[in-house]
């Protein structure tokens, strides 16, 4: 299992904000609650039926705090156990396998300096053949960071490292049509009257 950053583990035990996390780990603190409220939840008698499921889930009390926090703990922590599947948990497992695949992993995480940290750029351009990222941090050479597309559904990635700080920005598609990033930052508008996109780079948590 990979190891979950510990900034998650310190919202999960109430001793960090919420807010003071990067939005890809408040992501993974909401897949993490998601799968604990799941498995806090009790399970009705397989051979019950369908009124006595159903009365029992409205008189089913919610899971304490205490208890959803103590599933929280146990999830985000790397564990050896041995499992004994039966169908009522089927979709306990299932959410808990999504969530597995679904947490970010730093096997291929670029090696960063102490004043560099990492911009993601992401872009919904379905018809482009070609995009890239152009900006302050490399000169607005147009051709230099491409952008990929890699399951052709249109959304197009890039993750760059920076120095920290704040640039401006803009995507190339095709080679030729400029494109500010509506859901950058913030946006300007430059000396010729074009809006551009900032983003602003921090330097990445170790």
């Amino acid at each position: 299992m990979n190891p979950i950053d510990p900034r998650v583990h310190q919202v999960l035990d109430g001793e960090l904000a919420r807010e003071s996390l990067p939005p890809e780990l408040r992501r993974v603190v909401d897949r993490l609650e998601s799968a604990a409220a799941l498995l806090a939840a009790a399970v009705p008698p397989q051979g019950a039926g369908l009124e006595t499921r159903v009365m029992a889930a409205v008189r089913r009390p919610a899971p304490s705090g205490d208890r959803v926090r103590r599933l929280l703990r146990w999830f985000a922590t790397p564990q050896a156990v041995t499992l004994r599947i039966r169908p009522a948990w089927s979709l306990a497992l299932a959410a808990a396998i999504v969530l597995l695949t679904l947490v970010p992993t730093d096997e291929r995480a670029p090696a960063l300096g102490e004043h560099e940290g990492i911009a993601q750029f992401v872009g919904r351009f379905p018809d482009a053949h070609s995009v890239h990222v152009a900006g302050s941090f490399n000169d607005w050479r147009t051709g230099t960071i491409p952008l990929e597309d890699r399951d052709h559904d249109g959304v197009w990635r890039a993750t760059v490292v920076l120095p920290t700080g704040a640039y401006e920005y803009m995507f190339v598609v095709d080679g030729e049509r400029w494109v500010p990033d509506h859901w950058a930052d913030r946006l300007v508008e430059d000396d010729f009257g074009r809006e551009n996109s900032i983003v602003i780079v921090r330097a990445t948590w170790r």
